[in-house]
């Protein structure tokens, strides 16, 4: 191969004397995040709630026996939909690093990032809590598709997005350190599982691992496998370059290529044994060469590798389909675009808080396993047949549309507490809507949905709610969130 490439890539030369690097940047794309709210800390029971008691139907990712970190999906007082990573009560125990830590992170906000929000540090207990990602990770779209490979297009913007997040890690790790005096801020697991795809389809590099997430500052978790790094143990700028480089094999090969083989495999420069199959005929000789070339540069033994800087310019000129949306590129539907409602979703679209109640009065308390159950007992208590009465009095008046009465039988159920019911709550909260209290309304839907995570009426009833309080954008997000929750129901039925 030759030397030379266009006037935006970097030159190099791999001759004795190293690598020689020039760049130019032809466009800077990379704005920081100004809509975010500010970086805080949390209490233990807010993030409890948000994941309806760290429930098994919230895990969205889990780690192996060395770092048996979990991360669920959760959803804020406010609805804003999160990530939350509960690390091994081990992983911290220096209370004062972890916080140090985790406010540095939360200060590197940028459109390329899923941004950190906040941390809990409370005991024992120490979690992070992050924007929460809906289009799963690289991993999935390029080693496990389902309906269609990754287009050649999208996997040279992922490179292009993940080396810009890596470029103003560089450089606002660099100012932070100048400011704080803290260590620079590296990013310690890069892989294609830390990469995930955003509701435009864009892909975003996880903030998780800019944690270092051990007592001494070493990652134990970390994928590295770069020269210097299994020489000495330490992690470098130039292994995260070295672990970019195995990426960019990966998105050439649609395989996972482990980071010991990288080396092995670029020293042929073979184009045709590199290349995933399924990429026939979507591109040049020439700009699978010069992936391979960039790829080649990253993965020297030496660690006289090309800054993130130089790979942004190099990778600009590769970009063909720049003018095509990523969700298009991917496959992927946007929200409000192509959402299917049922005709309780449309209700709720259109708070037609009539259409809702006869909904819920037809349902009656089917999708409610712990009222199902109530009438099995053989003896009752005078108290457990009073309780038992207030809500059958209650569901009377729900029924003749009496909803200050239901209000008042219902409540009178649930403060004694014998028994458990996300319909009771289901019914109080749309009771709550047709007495204009919204509020309460909303309350009662979040209060059901931490006794039933997954059932779809709880989100619906949310989405009324914050209609019908001016909350436009959380309600259209509770809105699909339950539509995939009622869709997912009913392929399981």
């Amino acid at each position: 191969m030759g030397c030379e490439c266009s006037k935006f890539a970097l030159y190099y030369w791999t001759g004795q004397s190293g690598p020689i690097y020039e760049a130019q940047n032809p466009d800077e794309e990379k704005d920081e995040v100004s809509d975010l709210p500010a970086f805080r800390e949390f209490t233990f029971e807010q993030l409890r709630i948000a994941t309806s008691a760290f429930a098994v139907e919230n895990i969205v990712s889990e780690h192996g026996e060395k770092a048996p970190n979990v991360v669920y999906k959760g959803k804020l007082e406010n609805q804003r939909p999160v990530a939350i990573k509960r690390f091994n009560r081990s992983a911290w125990p220096d209370t004062r690093q972890f916080l140090e830590e985790a406010r540095a992170v939360g200060q590197l906000r940028n459109n390329r990032f899923v941004n950190l929000l906040g941390c809990c540090c409370e005991g024992d207990e120490r979690l992070l809590v992050a924007d929460f990602i809906p289009n799963e990770t690289l991993a999935k779209h390029l080693f496990h598709w389902d309906t269609q490979p990754m287009k050649w297009a999208m996997r040279l913007r992922v490179a292009l997005y993940i080396a810009q997040a890596l470029e103003f890690c560089t450089s606002a790790g660099r100012a932070l350190y100048h400011v704080t005096g803290k260590g620079l801020a590296l990013y310690h697991d890069l892989n294609a599982y830390r990469i995930l795809f955003d509701e435009d389809g864009d892909p975003r590099l996880s903030c998780f691992a800019l944690m270092k997430n051990s007592r001494d500052g070493k990652s134990y978790s970390t994928n590295l496998a770069s020269p210097e790094y299994l020489r000495m143990g330490i992690i470098t700028q130039e292994s995260v370059i070295f672990s970019f480089g195995t990426l960019l094999l990966d998105l050439l090969s649609g395989k996972h290529i482990p980071p010991s083989h990288a080396l092995d495999l670029i020293k042929d420069r073979n184009l045709e044994m590199l290349t995933d199959s399924c990429l026939e005929g979507q591109f040049s000789t020439d700009d699978g060469t010069e992936l391979v070339r960039i790829a080649s540069i990253c993965l020297q033994y030496e660690p006289e590798r090309p800054d993130f800087k130089s790979l942004v310019a190099a990778l600009y000129p590769l970009q063909k389909e720049a003018e095509v949306p990523s969700h298009v590129l991917m496959g992927i539907s946007r929200d409000g675009e192509t959402m299917s409602l049922s005709p309780l979703g449309e209700a709720c679209l259109k708070t037609d808080l009539t259409a809702i109640h006869e909904i819920l009065d037809t349902l009656g308390y089917k999708d409610d396993d712990g009222a199902a159950t109530e009438l099995s007992f053989q003896m009752w208590t005078d108290q457990m047949l009073e309780t038992l009465n207030s809500k059958k009095k209650g569901d009377a008046a729900f029924k003749n549309k009496d909803f200050r009465a239901a209000i008042e039988c219902y409540t009178k159920f649930i403060e004694v507490g014998t028994m458990v019911s996300p319909t009771v709550y289901a019914h109080r909260s749309l009771s709550y809507l047709m007495s204009d209290m919204p509020q309460e309304a909303l309350n009662d839907a979040v209060q059901a949905q931490v006794i039933s995570p997954v059932w779809h009426i709880t989100s619906y009833l949310q989405a009324a709610s914050l209609f019908t309080l001016g909350r436009e954008n959380e309600a259209l997000v509770a809105l699909r969130e339950a539509a995939i929750l009622e869709e997912e129901k009913n392929a399981a039925s």
